[in-house]
């Protein structure tokens, strides 16, 4: 088949879920008989394509595109995975190979970009929360497996990955070559600013994260800190238990998440007196590229009036997975139960909003040297930290006097350009 044909096809195969989610949304009180009806139009639907379509279609490759779009529409977390596939990735499971430090997600039928771990290969190309990724080592990552995608990007150190980027701004794909490293995580780091406000600055909440936020705090508090600013940009790496921490060291009572599914019953996470660390006035500063547990603890210090959170919509991530096999040795990796803030929003769904909206200024790519890349023509270069800037104003100030100070701003930036309010496309990007 022609490539134009083929993107029909796929198309026309991720359009069919919609039978099958339609039948879903009607609720969880749908007799079976309802299920086998919709299912039973997918299947008449399928039929026509293969009979009726101008040429006769790759039919594995229709069901397979109708597959992964159903998990998109449901969980653009979630894979499928063949036998082989499937093997693969618990293979991979126990080892440590090199990446090139992506957090991802699936976005409009192709494999998306959470964010990129700060100071990893990906971080330096200036890779972003927008970007969509179409091929990887020349192979075209729509509908190709989620867990799949995250194998091909590994490798051993040193090696290289060749990348096909969608950028939002920029109609043509950009070709990237990435070398493969073995990605650290950035350490916990923290400062006294002006007027004794103390800034702790989390890109990450894996290992041992959490007990070292604790002793900046601490150490902050010693050195007179009257205010903290917790910046959690970029911070979309370390699980639930990691944000439900965090949270609970600027909390001493009340609730932090719950978790919730179909087959799982609620569990709610509260703060535990003991762990409380400091009750000096808050503002966390959270973007686009914060995601999973950071996530958690900026709802839970938003939803319990300890803290009020500045900057743009996060990315929307937080659930408990689990891999569940077929018969044929196949795989489906999903959502099995989601983690909810404590006015009860599921942040999977919808992310946090923040109380304060500001928007960040897109990442600056960095050469070989961490220096940045010369700016694009109308474009000049800010040193300027609008987020950290109006959140040191939030906690001085009060968001009250802080809002009030910034109606009638005609320089005030439009909504943030996240998953949850980017311009979808008419149709996905050709391949």
């Amino acid at each position: 088949m022609t490539r134009r044909i083929k993107f029909l096809v796929a198309s026309t195969s991720t359009c069919l879920v919609f039978v099958l989610l339609f039948g879903a949304m009607r609720g969880k009180s749908a007799s079976p008989e309802d299920t086998y009806r919709h299912l039973a139009v997918y299947t008449e639907v399928l039929s026509r394509i293969k009979s009726d379509y101008v040429e006769e279609p790759d039919m594995k490759s229709v069901t397979l595109g109708a597959l992964n779009g159903l998990l998109e529409s449901i969980d653009p977390y979630a894979s499928y995975l063949n036998a082989d596939q499937y093997k693969q990735w618990l293979n991979s499971k126990d080892q440590h190979k090199a990446g090139v430090g992506l957090i991802l997600s699936k976005k409009f039928g192709y494999v998306g970009i959470v964010d990129a771990i700060p100071g990893s290969p990906a971080a330096k190309a200036g890779l972003t929360t927008t970007d969509v990724l179409e091929t990887i080592n020349g192979v075209a990552t729509r509908d190709m497996p989620l867990a799949f995608a995250q194998l091909l990007l590994e490798g051993d150190p040193g090696s290289t990955v060749e990348l096909g980027v969608l950028r939002f701004r920029k109609p043509e794909p950009q070709k990237l070559t990435l070398t493969r490293a073995v990605v650290e995580f950035p350490a916990v780091t923290a400062k006294m600013l002006p007027d004794q406000v103390g800034l702790i600055e989390v890109a990450s909440l894996e290992g041992n994260r959490v007990k070292d936020i604790a002793s900046k705090v601490e150490d902050l508090q010693k050195q007179g800190a009257k205010d903290l600013v917790l910046d959690l940009r970029h911070c979309a790496t370390g699980g639930p238990e990691q944000g439900e921490q965090l949270a609970n060291l600027f909390l001493d009572k009340g609730l932090i998440t719950y978790s919730e599914g179909q087959k799982v019953e609620r569990h709610d996470i509260t703060a535990d007196p003991a762990a409380d660390r400091s009750h000096l006035p808050l503002a966390v500063i959270v973007d686009r590229g914060t995601a999973d547990g950071a996530e958690i603890a900026a709802a839970a210090l938003l939803d319990d009036k300890r803290a009020e959170v500045v900057g743009e919509r996060t990315y929307g991530d937080a659930a408990i997975r689990k891999a569940i096999t077929m018969d044929d040795g196949s795989a489906v990796i999903l959502s099995v139960a989601k983690y909810y803030s404590p006015s009860g929003k599921a942040i999977q769904d919808t992310g946090v909003t923040p109380s304060v909206a500001v928007q960040e200024s897109e990442p600056v790519a960095l050469d070989d040297d961490g220096n940045p890349l010369t700016p694009e023509p109308n474009q000049p270069a800010s040193n300027e930290d609008q987020l950290l800037k109006k959140a040191i104003e939030v906690v001085t100030k009060g968001k009250s006097e802080v809002v009030s100070n910034s109606t009638g701003d005609s320089k005030q930036p439009g909504p943030a350009l996240t998953p949850l309010n980017v311009p979808r496309p008419e149709q996905p990007p050709p391949q």
